[in-house]
């Protein structure tokens, strides 16, 4: 039911993202009346799922999920349709449009994917507002794994900055430490003293290559008891305010350790050494149920909000939409640049289907969905022939030089683009497969 759930989304997500893109393309040619032969969602090989004609348009649904596409007419695209070139040029087609007209046709796709992706954050804060947790609220500091450990944090230490800027929410550290193509510098603050830490990009790209990066670092909560919430709490003689220390004889600095020892000792009881009142050192017999709990709440920090009203939002959507574009931007980046090893990381429609969550969460696909319409826009802006960034490359030298590359010239190209974008989805859709055996 799970891999349905998440199937389901990610079909979902792609066409209408695909029908977005391709809408762009239409509405676009048809405003400088270029006539569209062609609008499907997903490419049609060989047969259609489904299909209709209006006016000179074909409408349908085609089986291979790997894109949609519009096949405008006097244009060189995916269809390879040469023949058409052959003949005289019409006055609807796109090859007899001014070069601005053509240009403004081939980036309206990624142009429409940018929209969407504003009106969706934009939609999501209306509706949810942001809710975050602040680097700055983490009084306490983080709890580290081994592998942080092996870095040079120690739990307890706060996160001063991070290559001399400071990380506004906990998620961002994330992405600042094992995205990257060279040593970072850490400042922490530790027993009231900074310290800088120096952590070598090899030592970075190792730990998310094995990923060690799960639980690198979490908030770290005093085990101190907030409120007893079952009876056989209450029995066993917990109290608010008591500080667990230890349990079954392990010594718990902070409550991460503690569940971490509870998850072992389920449907059991526990020795629990609790210190009250700053003073009396007390041993607690404390039953422990199936899911590893002891029935008690630790006070936790709690996560900031914000409320957006509806003319706040559009342009909060706007400023998260272009942070979301600089984000990807810089991974882009950082996966050619062979430095940082994140090759070998790019996913295909897997990786891409296992980012949405096993059950269905509104909030969580329309976040999803605004983001990989951004990746889209992003990708599809590359200077790779077959791709709207391609196409749109041609026509600027075209603008500039003056000079129309032939068609010859054209057709050679997008035959190398399109074999270079099938070696690419094999690849990221390979590396999928090697995960699943790995």
């Amino acid at each position: 039911m799970v891999i349905l759930i998440k199937v389901l989304q990610f079909i979902v997500c792609l066409s209408m993202l695909v029908l977005i893109h391709e809408f762009g393309h239409f509405i676009a040619a048809r405003i400088f009346r270029i006539r569209v032969e062609k609008f499907y969602i997903f490419f049609n090989p060989w047969f259609s799922l489904f299909k209709f004609r209006r006016g000179d348009t074909e409408y349908g649904i085609g089986w291979l999920p790997l894109g949609g596409y519009v096949k405008i007419a006097g244009m060189i695209d995916e269809s390879m349709d040469t023949e058409q070139m052959k003949q005289p040029v019409q006055p609807w087609e796109f090859r007899a449009k001014p070069a601005w007209q053509r240009l403004i046709v081939m980036v309206a796709g990624v142009f429409m994917n940018v929209v969407l992706a504003i009106v969706i954050y934009s939609g999501v804060l209306y509706t949810w507002g942001h809710t975050y947790y602040a680097n700055e609220d983490m009084i306490h500091g983080y709890a580290f794994n081994q592998a942080a450990h092996s870095l040079g944090f120690e739990d307890g230490d706060r996160i001063v900055s991070i290559d001399g800027r400071a990380p506004q929410t906990v998620n961002e550290i994330m992405q600042s430490l094992l995205i990257t193509d060279s040593d970072r510098e850490v400042v922490v603050e530790r027993n009231g003293r900074q310290l800088q830490l120096t952590l070598p990009m090899q030592r970075l790209i190792e730990i998310r290559e094995a990923e060690e990066y799960k639980d690198f670092y979490v908030e770290f909560v005093p085990y101190v008891v907030d409120n007893v919430e079952t009876e056989s709490a209450a029995e066993a003689g917990l109290q608010p305010g008591d500080r667990i220390t230890a349990v079954n004889g392990t010594p718990t600095p902070h409550m991460l350790a503690g569940l971490e020892i509870l998850s072992h000792a389920r449907n059991t009881s526990a020795e629990v050494e609790v210190v009250r009142n700053g003073i009396d050192t007390l041993l607690l017999d404390v039953p422990v149920s199936g899911k590893g709990q002891m029935g008690i709440k630790v006070a936790v920090i709690p996560p900031r909000r914000i409320e957006y009203s509806l003319w706040e939002s559009i342009p909060a959507g706007w400023h998260m939409a272009g942070d979301k574009i600089a984000d990807y931007w810089r991974q882009l980046k950082m996966i050619v640049n062979p430095k940082t090893k994140l090759a070998k990381e790019v996913g295909g429609f897997i990786a891409i289907g296992n980012i949405f969550p096993g059950e269905w969460n509104w909030q969580s696909f329309w976040l999803l969905t605004a983001f990989i319409s951004i990746m889209l826009a992003v990708m599809n802006l590359l200077p790779i022939p077959g791709l709207d960034g391609g196409h749109a490359l041609f026509t600027l030298w075209e603008i500039i030089t003056r000079r129309k590359p032939s068609d010859k010239f054209l057709e050679i190209m997008q035959y190398i683009g399109l074999v270079l974008i099938l070696l690419l989805v094999i690849y990221a859709n390979g590396n999928d497969i090697f995960k699943l055996f790995k």
